[in-house]
């Protein structure tokens, strides 16, 4: 017996998300895990954690080298981040 009110998966899902407002979380853990993507594999080799909250985003590295270069490309990796994204998602960078 078939059932009038079928819906493809897709729009369940997207109907979920839209209800329950997780477009910007799925949005966070997206650029996260696009990190090597946008700053490359030398500098992502380097951070050990990265994490979203309030608009910063938190990034430890193993370098104290690194770290100086990266503060000095705070501006830079923002517009990146952000331009990957689609939309404005971090709005400060704290590096450790």
């Amino acid at each position: 017996m078939r059932r009038s009110n079928t819906q493809k998966l897709s729009e369940v899902l997207r109907d979920y998300i839209e209800q329950n407002k997780l477009n910007k979380k799925l949005t966070e853990v997206e650029l996260i895990a696009s990190w090597e993507t946008v700053v490359g594999r030398t500098i992502a080799r380097y951070t050990e954690s990265l994490k979203i909250s309030n608009g910063t985003l938190f990034v430890k590295t193993s370098s104290p080298a690194l770290r100086s270069e990266l503060v000095m490309m705070k501006e830079q990796l923002k517009a990146r981040l952000n331009e990957h994204a689609g939309n404005t998602i971090v709005h400060d960078i704290v590096f450790r």
